[in-house]
């Protein structure tokens, strides 16, 4: 009699917390891919919500949003985008936040290819630069203005491939079709390491800030999941991980 109680109560349990755990959609910006994919495996062991996540450029995840995708949160490469989103309409009033601020790096899967100072780029030794779209990628935008503030912008300009995400441009130099390329920090750093190659941290004072903002979506306002991935990004373990890659807060 005991143990058929006990199993009925575990049967009556188990649907409650099937229910309360819920599936929250992402929209995440390129650069932040293998952030997120750490973040999304703590959150899940932590809370039970599942994540599932889809990565590109901040301007393409924008256009997807206003098209009628199913995001429930954005998490830009801009604090722009959002804020456009904000006064569209599309968003749940106050919760947008910034959840990084970005570093863009020169990069190179060569060992030696690129310097300490970004010199290289006033050499012959590169035939192709990659760049995001800077139409659509923030961090592409932030390129130009790296290579607008050198006075090299037009001499670069014929040797640049240009990805529509930052994760294309860098696969453009981690497969060997440019020899280097503008790429965010965290693409290729962690833990305070190199993950191989070479590279220039670019100086932040050569580009507009990389605030990046974080913003749950209209539809999602009855999603605890949407609500409760917001406020994890806001907390210690995210941010340990978020600073993990080189971002800073």
């Amino acid at each position: 009699m005991r143990h058929t109680l006990k199993t009925l109560l575990l049967c009556l349990l188990l649907p409650s917390a099937q229910v309360l755990a819920e599936e929250v959609q992402v929209a995440v910006a390129a650069n932040f891919t293998a952030p997120m994919q750490v973040i999304a495996a703590a959150f899940e062991q932590d809370t039970g919500h599942q994540v599932k996540a889809s990565f590109g450029s901040t301007g393409q995840l924008y256009a997807q949003i206003t098209h009628g995708a199913p995001f429930d949160v954005f998490l830009a490469a801009d604090d722009s985008t959002p804020a456009k989103l904000e006064s569209e309409g599309a968003t749940l009033g106050g919760s947008r936040f910034t959840y990084a601020t970005g570093a863009l790096a020169l990069w190179s899967a060569q060992p030696d290819l690129v310097d300490h100072s970004g010199a290289v780029l006033r050499s012959d030794r590169f035939q192709h630069l990659a760049i995001a779209n800077p139409k659509t990628a923030p961090y592409g935008m932030a390129a130009t203005q790296v290579m607008a503030a050198q006075g090299l912008l037009e001499q670069l300009t014929p040797r640049l491939v240009e990805g529509q995400s930052i994760g294309q441009a860098y696969q453009f130099v981690a497969s060997g079709n440019a020899e280097l390329g503008f790429v965010a920090l965290s693409q290729v750093y962690r833990d305070g390491q190199l993950s191989n190659g070479s590279a220039w941290l670019v100086p932040a004072e050569l580009h507009d800030p990389i605030h990046q903002d974080a913003v749950i979506l209209s539809k999602a306002a009855a999603n605890p999941a949407a609500t409760a991935l917001v406020d994890y990004l806001r907390g210690e373990r995210a941010a340990k991980i978020i600073r993990s890659f080189g971002y800073q807060l």
